[in-house]
């Protein structure tokens, strides 16, 4: 009897830390990509940039909206080690601050497009029929349409503005989240445990969202992971436009279309800015690559 005891005490325990050996798992293969963990520094060392110089600006070696004509288009030295702008803004404090506004708006925006696409996606493939058409008509239509224009376009409609580049680049992304869940939710929502589920009453609301989307979170995981890069390149787009950030806040994009006309005299205007968005987005990218193969039950290492 006692060693029966213990035979299900074990097994008990084997069951109850089965979970947290498959994020155990997951984890330990995220640590083998390379590429990604160091992805995952560079992106911690953003977001500590960002929330560091939001809470505590008077850490800033200048002040990046602070003008003077007398300090402009100083080359990079010592004392300006990213040189200033044809206004005498330190580029490099200019750079820091622009962490926040790319970042928060590649969150934000993301958020708006993952929660607009997840709702739209899961209704199609669940529901099926005539609403599965019409919705995924709409959705081709928006696809068919390059990004960069859409957002151009909705930009156009709502106005200049940070506010307004946040919706515009949520809502263009909105069908690949879309078409992400749709084609996840008609691989599984015939399965028994979703049977199951009818069986017993539980409304279509209830299934999804706690029968079935659990169980395609890793693809939603790593397209958002992908969506910020697009979203931080698309703000940096905008921004180089002229319909993103509005003066005198600092963000990349608009930092490169001020100096585009000096790119042969003073290119590192160009340059610094250039690599902030490049790293940004590289390193998300790069993460978003790690987080889909350490999610991958067929590549993880058991």
């Amino acid at each position: 009897m006692k060693k029966r005891r213990t035979s299900e005490t074990a097994a008990s325990t084997e069951i109850l830390e089965k979970p947290e050996s498959l994020w155990r798992s997951m984890w330990d293969s995220l640590k083998e990509n390379r590429a990604a963990m160091i992805s995952l520094f560079v992106i911690a060392a953003l977001v500590l940039i960002a929330v560091t110089t939001a809470i505590f600006p008077k850490i800033l070696p200048y002040d990046p909206y602070d003008q003077d004509l007398s300090q402009a288009k100083l080359w990079p030295s010592p004392a300006h080690i990213c040189g200033t702008d044809q206004n005498g803004r330190d580029i490099f404090a200019r750079i820091l601050v622009g962490t926040q506004i790319s970042l928060s708006v590649g969150l934000a925006a993301v958020t708006i497009s993952l929660v607009i696409g997840v709702v739209l996606g899961a209704i199609a493939g669940y529901r099926g029929g005539k609403i599965d058409a019409v919705i995924m008509r709409f959705m081709d239509i928006m696809l068919s349409i390059p990004s960069i224009l859409l957002a151009i376009a909705f930009m156009a409609a709502l106005g200049k503005g940070i506010d307004k580049a946040v919706i515009a680049i949520g809502l263009v992304s909105i069908p690949e989240y879309a078409r992400i869940v749709r084609s996840q939710i008609l691989s599984v929502k015939e399965n028994d445990y979703v049977q199951a589920a009818r069986v017993i009453g539980d409304k279509d609301g209830r299934i999804i969202f706690r029968h079935i989307l659990p169980n395609v979170t890793s693809s939603i995981v790593v397209r958002a992971t992908l969506g910020i890069s697009s979203a931080v390149l698309d703000t940096a787009a905008l921004g180089f436009l002229g319909l993103g950030v509005q003066p005198p806040l600092a963000e990349w994009g608009d930092m490169l279309g001020r100096a585009r006309g000096m790119i042969l005299q003073f290119p590192y205007m160009l340059i610094f800015p250039g690599l902030a968005i490049t790293i940004t987005v590289l390193a998300f990218n790069l993460l978003g690559d790690g987080l889909r193969d350490a999610l991958d039950p067929k590549s993880r290492k058991n």
